[in-house]
């Protein structure tokens, strides 16, 4: 305790003189007279490196620079690539959930091979939109992952056009395709959703399976979901790496005017998706204390 008293007391000497060191004319000492004098009171060679870290301006990060930038560069994935990305989705739905699980499945290969900003990109970010966000059932949270990931490559207004036509094929597709090697629960049922709503397509395929919400087949679902839509968002990456993306499904605010859903008595009329097993049963698969 009286050492670390000590090496405080000392750096705020060292500090002191840093910065109010004049000389007998009242002139500012020198850089390298203040590195020396300090370098004294601080412990020698060890004192004198410290303060010439501290004098010395602090190098403006590459990752940081890139960062502010979009697009981000951008390396298409093979088909070992995409294999990789589906892996990953599906291990990180069971720590993070559906957003991040997705946005896993694209960044960490990215990572790989591309390197930075990817490897500075904070995936901790977008677990906010898990359940619809926060659980209040709306825009899937894979969709979120794929949204925020098609924007970092191609910039926001391609990554917009990206994503639609992702949330176009996940309401008209019979979903999970992907199976893993290693699943955590064993499914019988696929669903076509009709709608980005977590609610809805959730309700929808747990009424079809038999199961409730966060029961291990729920999970193990949402878990291949999740590499579903990484995989879809990395062809469409992929394609548009080549030139050859191309928007064919206009977003229904055109279409109707107003931001909307297409299929609104699926929730406001007698077909309310609701649960029909218990609830929790598959808690002990999750990881990290969610």
């Amino acid at each position: 305790m009286e050492l670390f008293t000590y090496q405080r007391n000392r750096k705020q000497e060292v500090k002191r003189i840093m910065f109010n060191m004049m000389n007998e004319e009242g002139e500012k000492v020198s850089r390298r007279d203040i590195i020396v004098t300090a370098g004294k009171l601080a412990g020698g060679a060890v004192g004198v490196a410290a303060v010439y870290n501290l004098l010395s301006p602090l190098p403006k990060s590459e990752a940081s620079t890139k960062m502010a930038e979009l697009p981000w560069p951008y390396k298409k994935f093979t088909d070992k690539d995409m294999k990789e990305a589906s892996e990953i989705a599906h291990a990180a739905w069971f720590k993070g959930f559906c957003p991040y699980a997705t946005m896993s499945g694209i960044i960490e290969v990215l990572r790989k091979k591309v390197g930075e900003p990817y490897k500075s990109f904070p995936l901790g970010v977008v677990t906010f939109a898990h359940g619809g966000t926060s659980g209040w059932g709306a825009t899937c949270g894979t969709l979120i992952g794929s949204g925020m990931a098609a924007s970092l490559v191609t910039g926001p207004h391609t990554g917009e056009a990206i994503v639609n036509e992702v949330m176009h094929w996940y309401a008209d597709t019979e979903l999970p395709i992907y199976v893993p090697d290693h699943p955590k629960a064993v499914l019988k049922t696929k669903n076509k959703s009709e709608t980005p709503l977590c609610h809805a397509s959730v309700g929808k395929w747990m009424k079809k399976e038999g199961v409730g919400f966060l029961s291990a087949q729920q999970m193990e679902r949402c878990a291949r979901l999740s590499a579903d839509v990484a995989r879809k968002t990395i062809e469409l990456l992929n394609a548009w790496s080549d030139g050859k993306f191309k928007a064919v499904n206009k977003s229904p605010v055109g279409l109707n005017e107003i931001p909307s859903q297409n299929n609104c008595t699926d929730c406001h009329g007698s077909k309310v998706p609701s649960t029909s097993g218990p609830f929790g049963t598959g808690l002990d698969l999750l990881k990290g204390g969610h």
